[in-house]
């Protein structure tokens, strides 16, 4: 409802005499089109009138929504929570419609290829029904999918990460394929490894920290855990071999241990899993160069996870088990970028 005068109100009857306007007002009142404000003084008169009213809006019609609902929609688009909520759909229907447009033709043409349904990505399946990339990822699609009764995975979409940076010294397999947390030391050892030695056509890599290394991978911290579903499509087949051995090598800190965890179990899941490891000895060299004690290292970041599962120090000595442990309670790290390419 909304408020309205008396003097408007009077406007609108169209009557001179006041008897007539009385009755005009009354009259609406009668028939719940007008409720006065109790608190709002009177005009004076006799008989007496409120100076201000509240106008009852008419109730809207929603028997074109309701029948939309009930008959023209696509079995995939549940209907209950709209019809419970009629008005919602009003202001929801053109992106709703846009929505079952697209399952109705799926219906038609069954978009299917030779190895079953075609998935594509999340903002390219977003544009393809709404005319918007960012619907389903910033704007209102996921809101919309809820209120539908729709889940993701039946727009048949995949998620996109940042394809992985990486660079092969050598382009056969078996080989070593080091994953690096930082962008410093992915650069300084494919620096390194580009001054390969060659003997005839023949490639002789570089060693580093005494281990022959064939591919670096920049993981970008925690984005290669967004990007391992992805791995096997954004490298070539020769870092994807499954014969491959593959080291990871981060900031000693919790959370640069807490990304090689999550990494190994991500990488030993399923039928075709595969072991990751530490690369002990760039770690060895880093704990060797920090010898000079822990007052020398920077702090660490008070929010990190310090939840470890211990597998990573299980592929060390005791001895520098204990050595990473101090520095770690301690509240210090050592970061990657403590080795450079004169360490290797």
């Amino acid at each position: 409802m909304k408020k309205i005068s008396l003097e408007r109100l009077l406007q609108e009857s169209g009557e001179d005499a006041y008897p007539q306007q009385y009755r005009y007002i009354c009259g609406r009142i009668e028939a719940g089109e007008l409720i006065p404000v109790k608190k709002s003084p009177l005009n004076g008169k006799k008989p007496a009138l409120h100076l201000s009213y509240w106008l009852a809006e008419e109730a809207p019609d929603y028997g074109e929504e309701t029948e939309e609902l009930k008959f023209r929609m696509a079995p995939a688009i549940r209907t209950d929570y709209y019809l419970k909520h009629l008005k919602t759909y009003r202001e929801e229907a053109a992106w709703v419609r846009m929505l079952n447009r697209y399952f109705l033709e799926q219906e038609e043409r069954k978009d299917v290829g030779s190895g079953g349904v075609v998935f594509v990505s999340l903002n390219e399946r977003s544009f393809q029904i709404w005319g918007r990339e960012k619907f389903l990822q910033r704007e209102q699609g996921r809101k919309i999918l809820a209120h539908c009764g729709v889940e993701l995975e039946q727009l048949h979409v995949y998620g996109t990460t940042e394809p992985l940076a990486y660079y092969s010294c050598i382009r056969s397999a078996p080989q070593t394929v080091l994953i690096l947390e930082n962008k410093d030391t992915f650069y300084s050892m494919r620096r390194y490894l580009n001054g390969d030695c060659r003997k005839d056509s023949e490639v002789i890599p570089r060693r580093i920290f005494g281990r022959e290394i064939g591919t670096v991978i920049y993981g970008a911290g925690k984005g290669i855990l967004r990007s391992f579903e992805d791995f096997r499509f954004c490298v070539e087949s020769h870092v994807n071999a499954p014969e491959n051995e593959i080291l990871y090598f981060g900031d000693l800190d919790y959370e640069g241990i807490g990304i090689y965890e999550r990494l190994a179990e991500l990488f030993g899941a399923g039928e075709n899993g595969c072991e990751i490891k530490p690369f002990t000895q760039a770690y060895e060299k880093m704990l060797e160069k920090a010898a000079q004690g822990v007052d020398f290292l920077p702090e660490t970041s008070e929010n990190q996870n310090r939840n470890l599962s211990g597998l990573f120090f299980s592929y060390f000595t005791e001895s520098l088990k204990a050595r990473m442990e101090q520095i770690l309670e301690a509240g210090k790290y050592i970061p990657q970028e403590s080795i450079n390419i004169t360490d290797f």
